[in-house]
């Protein structure tokens, strides 16, 4: 089965389309383990999400242990919903598959986050997994993102002159590209929430295309407008990631039950959003 089908599985299952993200920071955790943490937060939310998303740095600034933690981590959700790797990987291709092995194979992730900056030879080798799936980043959710991604791109022939206005913006590029680049349904779009307008335009470039959409929470995104423009034509395909607001709604002994408040509420907020919308 497919990683789109399988997500679509999971999203449809649980009726929801938020995707909890698992980033252990222990300056805002209660006074546990990092695993005993996780763990608390997936049991108490497993029916309410479609997938999960650790940040690999998260687990990297803890050393050899913080890997076996993700490692554990990923073993603990077993199967139940997609775990995404969010790792932002970019390298030259045959460092990309080592990459893709390490995060698709060996850790068992079911999809991975990858940056297209290195062109098409550093994205195919995370394309070569069967059932896997791969997000790349379009349009980021953090303040900066304007800063490369809003830089507008002309493809011109040698001595050819073209103005930069008759450009298209980079993240418009990363989307036709990425369009032209799947096969069977594997790539999806990271695109953030903090930017409505871009949220919609590559919606636009990419109708049917699964969207990772970042940056609801304490990044000031708006939800019902990155629903209304980031959905298909079916109202899904957009994955909403939440962390922050879920994971560390309580630094008390309730965390569990406390995140399970947030994303409860939050499931059902994007399911009323998404109701009666339709493109068709």
């Amino acid at each position: 089965m497919s990683f789109r089908a399988r997500l679509t599985a999971a999203a449809r299952t649980n009726n929801s389309w938020l995707c909890v993200g698992l980033d252990p920071d222990p300056t805002l955790m209660p006074p546990v383990s990092v695993l005993e943490f996780n763990k608390a937060i997936i049991d108490a939310t497993r029916d309410l999400v479609c997938a999960y998303k650790p940040n690999v740095a998260f687990y990297q600034a803890f050393g050899p242990a913080g890997l076996e933690m993700l490692y554990e981590t990923v073993r603990y959700i077993g199967g139940a919903v997609p775990v995404i790797a969010d790792a932002k990987c970019a390298d030259v291709g045959h460092t990309a598959a080592a990459y893709a092995r390490g995060f698709l194979q060996t850790f068992g992730f079911d999809a991975v986050t990858v940056n297209p900056y290195l062109g098409y030879d550093g994205v195919k080798p995370f394309l070569e997994f069967d059932g896997k799936g791969v997000f790349l980043l379009c349009r980021t959710s953090n303040p900066g993102a304007a800063d490369v991604q809003g830089l507008r791109c002309i493809e011109a022939t040698p001595g050819e002159q073209a103005a930069a206005a008759d450009g298209e913006p980079l993240f418009e590029v990363i989307a036709r590209k990425a369009a032209s680049w799947d096969s069977g349904g594997r790539l999806g779009l990271v695109v953030g929430a903090t930017s409505v307008g871009e949220l919609q335009r590559v919606r636009e470039l990419c109708p049917d295309m699964l969207f990772l959409i970042p940056g609801v929470g304490p990044q000031g995104g708006d939800l019902e407008e990155s629903i209304r423009v980031g959905v298909d034509s079916f109202g899904e395909s957009a994955i909403i990631n939440a962390s922050r607001q879920v994971t560390y709604a309580s630094r008390r002994e309730d965390f569990p039950a406390a995140a399970r408040a947030v994303a409860l509420h939050l499931r059902d907020r994007i399911n009323a959003l998404r109701k009666g919308i339709s493109r068709s």
